[in-house]
């Protein structure tokens, strides 16, 4: 019986794989159809995938060079198939141990070179992380916290620019610690009543960069919600641009990253204070008098979907938590041959791996706080993700002891929709208090 999910990915440019599928305008189509239809095996079954291009609509004949590999590792099999009325079929084979194969196409039409990617799962249920959790894990973070306790502090300013007929913007300038602020955009009902709305916390994606679209997500606040859209980095988000692009040019580069900074020592590593930040937004919301007294939710993407995780990990008060693609996650599976590793992919710089690196990794890692988080928890994730790679995201949902649920989008790179992102919301109102 033929399987009808289909892998659909346009790519623009020549040699460039795009960041997300389906771009605009693209005037050729590569489809990929794998033999299950979920895209997913057991070890030691082959995996057959049917490749079929299009340009103009017209299916087209050419030589297809393709290279194996597993999830995010070197090339170890490499060949070529021949379209025949734009079709061609390519067994990939298989995986010994639970993890992904990534399969690697290019063809030359006219000229141009298109490229495209597809990876299928092996045993996904059974991959564990290579993270292991230090003993006084706990304990370190209850320490962390202890040393919040002191008193909230924060400015609050009305934020006109983005208030709408049905939702009021302001602007929060909140003291993590003696060192470190950090600013959000809250939202919420213009008619809001006092214990009655539900709190949404979400914390940015990767990267130095402040907050540039606080209405993304207008919808929170439209469905009764108190919603925070956070940074990190203590970036006044009304920085002129041109002053914004300096500072994201000195820090921001190779050698001078800030997930790399301050790494030898897990006190001095630079995302403690933004760990702990989550904690203080959680104080900040859950003081303000509207909050329903109950619900508590993180929801976030990539670099912001590990830190939902994290403060679901530590924080008890959060009672819900929704996570994309979390990155920060089993970051030191490159240490051991064949595994993969997470974002931000620490095997690409130098002196990154050693061995008292990898200890205080441990102390930041996702999969260490997912071990932890007792609250209904929402994951999605893509297989062809080459950002926050699909076995890493396997490595922390599979470790969950809580209630979970997950949708997976195998089609999906680095992206989700903007139904899948509204989905969050409604998934989080079904779970209210």
């Amino acid at each position: 019986m033929r399987k009808l999910i289909l892998a659909l990915l346009l790519i623009v440019g020549t040699l460039n794989v795009a960041a997300e599928n389906y771009p605009y305008r693209a005037d050729y189509l590569w489809v990929t159809v794998p033999n299950h239809a979920d895209w997913l095996y057991e070890c030691g079954e082959n995996a057959t995938i049917e490749v079929q291009f299009y340009k103009y609509g017209i299916p087209r004949d050419g030589q297809v060079s393709w290279k194996l590999s597993n999830d995010m590792l070197q090339t170890d099999k490499q060949g070529t198939a021949n379209l025949k009325n734009g079709r061609c079929n390519i067994n990939i084979g298989s995986r010994k141990t639970p993890g992904f194969r990534d399969l690697n196409l290019a063809v030359n039409i006219d000229g141009t070179t298109y490229v495209h990617h597809i990876k299928v799962g092996f045993s996904v249920n059974k991959i564990t992380p290579y993270t292991k959790e230090p003993s006084d894990f706990m304990s370190f973070w209850d320490a962390q916290k202890q040393s919040l306790k002191q008193t909230l502090s924060y400015t609050r300013e009305r934020a006109e620019e983005y208030c709408t007929d049905k939702i009021l913007c302001d602007l929060i300038k909140l003291k993590v610690d003696n060192k470190h602020s950090v600013y959000a955009y809250l939202t919420y009902p213009r008619n809001m009543k006092q214990g009655s709305h539900p709190i949404c916390i979400c914390p940015p994606g990767a990267g130095i960069k402040t907050i540039k679209e606080p209405l993304r997500h207008k919808y929170y606040a439209e469905n009764g919600f108190l919603r925070l859209e956070m940074e990190i980095h203590g970036i006044d988000p009304r920085t002129p641009e041109k002053t914004f692009k300096e500072i994201q040019s000195a820090f921001q580069t190779d050698g001078n990253n800030y997930l790399d900074n301050g790494l030898d020592n897990r006190d001095n590593y630079y995302m403690r204070h933004v760990y702990l930040a989550l904690i203080r937004a959680t104080d900040f919301m859950t003081s303000l008098p509207e909050w329903d007294g109950k619900n508590v939710a993180f929801q976030g993407g990539s670099q912001g979907g590990a830190l939902a995780m994290v403060a679901a990990g530590i924080d008890k008060r959060v009672t819900l938590c929704v996570a994309n693609h979390p990155a920060l996650s089993d970051m030191a599976g490159y240490a051991e041959q064949g595994r993969t590793g997470g974002y931000p992919h620490f095997k690409k710089a130098k002196g990154m791996l050693t061995p008292e690196k990898i200890k205080v990794m441990a102390y930041y890692d996702v999969v260490n706080f997912a071990r932890h988080i007792t609250c209904p928890t929402y994951m999605t994730w893509g297989y062809n993700d080459n950002t926050c790679p699909p076995t890493t995201s396997y490595a922390v949902y599979n470790v969950l002891k809580c209630e979970k649920e997950a949708l997976i989008t195998p089609v999906n790179e680095h992206w989700t929709s903007d139904a899948t992102e509204y989905g969050h919301m409604k998934w989080i109102q079904k779970h209210l208090k």
